[in-house]
């Protein structure tokens, strides 16, 4: 389905990202991960040491990758997460999931798009959240982070429609990845199992999300197959928006 197309992907080391790694590398493409970290090594797959929060070491990056490829999607999926409500959310907590949930978007997005426009088009995603629509308990900072991340997939879609890049967002519930077993260790220890039970009943459909099915989400609206579709926010939530109401 993504033979011949270069897809660049942010936090790329583990969870969604990686998995969304393994998905575009299975159909056929090339995948450039920017990350702290470096995680996985794959053929096909080139990481680039960078910081998202950084808009000199993004632009460095994103620069050089275009030099040598067409990049054909952007998916802006590294982001980092906060537990507490407004009292218990310091100012060093909200620049800390500012400067990489938002900022790190808008610095990745940036530096793209004026590649995508001088080679006629492309498709950029961006990671959002179940948060950036309904009201999550002790999510403050997390939530606001992700409606941003909502609104700014509408006006790049809006704005850059014209360039034939286009711009859907994609809102899981809760998936299953090394962050929530780390969440569940650190608050629980002792009682993971009942613990992870409890947070998987909060979906509808009795379950977490897995990173697999994300990334199959993220292979089709990179495709040539999703080309009608874009100023779109996609929730995947085994029902959690529209049955928990």
């Amino acid at each position: 389905m993504l033979e011949g197309k270069t897809i660049l992907i942010t936090g790329t080391s583990s969870g969604i990202g990686a998995a969304m790694v393994g998905a575009m590398l299975e159909e056929g493409a090339e995948v450039h991960g920017i990350d702290i970290n470096k995680g996985m090594e794959a053929a096909g797959f080139t990481w680039h040491k960078t910081d998202v929060s950084d808009v000199d070491q993004v632009k460095r990056s994103i620069d050089a990758i275009a030099r040598k490829v067409r990049i054909d999607a952007l998916i802006n999926n590294a982001g980092i997460a906060h537990v507490g409500d407004i009292e218990h959310t310091s100012e060093d907590d909200m620049d800390r999931l500012y400067a990489v949930n938002i900022k790190g978007v808008y610095h990745c997005a940036r530096a793209v798009i004026p590649h995508m426009k001088s080679r006629g088009g492309g498709v950029i995603i961006n990671m959002a959240s179940i948060a950036s629509s309904v009201g999550l308990a002790q999510r403050f900072a997390y939530s606001m982070t992700k409606g941003a991340v909502l609104t700014m997939t509408y006006s790049i879609a809006k704005d850059y429609v014209k360039d034939n890049i286009r711009c859907n967002c994609i809102s899981p519930a809760r998936v299953h990845t090394p962050f929530v077993d780390g969440f569940i260790a650190q608050n629980f220890p002792g009682k993971e199992a009942e613990n992870f039970a409890r947070l998987s009943a909060t979906q509808p459909i009795g379950r977490m999300g897995l990173p697999e099915e994300v990334a199959a989400l993220a292979v089709f609206l990179c495709s040539d197959k999703a080309g009608f579709i874009t100023g779109t926010d996609y929730p995947i939530d085994g029902g959690f928006i529209r049955l928990n109401s």
